[in-house]
């Protein structure tokens, strides 16, 4: 049973950075994509970024592009999301998510197996 288990997120104020870990468990993640993606109220689930896990290849949203910095680290089987320069809008809950191998579309969260249970990232004005 796969499990990932997120960490990191908290209250900053704007302007300040944070950084999110999800540590998989349950098989290995050669050829998957990890990725981020928040949801605030009323909206569909927002693509953050993601990554491919053997290769290292990565892809932002336009939200984060420039601010945010996904990297993993395979001994630890954990992804990670360096969040800097936060806004007010960035408030959501973000949730990482792996597409197992055949990977899809991997800016559609409909397409991704298994999903954490989401941490709250506040940004206060």
């Amino acid at each position: 049973q796969v499990q990932l288990v997120e960490s990191g997120g908290g209250l900053v104020q704007a302007g300040g950075s944070l950084r999110l870990s999800c540590t998989g468990s349950g098989r290995t993640f050669g050829g998957s994509v990890m990725a981020w993606f928040r949801r605030t109220p009323g909206k569909e689930r927002e693509f953050v970024a993601g990554i491919a896990w053997s290769g290292g290849g990565t892809d932002y949203g336009d939200s984060g592009k420039g601010r945010f910095t996904v990297s993993r680290d395979t001994a630890k089987n954990t992804v990670y999301l360096q969040m800097n320069s936060l806004k007010p809008e960035d408030t959501a809950i973000y949730y990482c998510a792996v597409d197992l191998p055949p990977v899809r579309n991997n800016r559609n969260y409909t397409t991704y197996d298994y999903w954490g249970q989401g941490t709250l990232v506040t940004v206060s004005s």
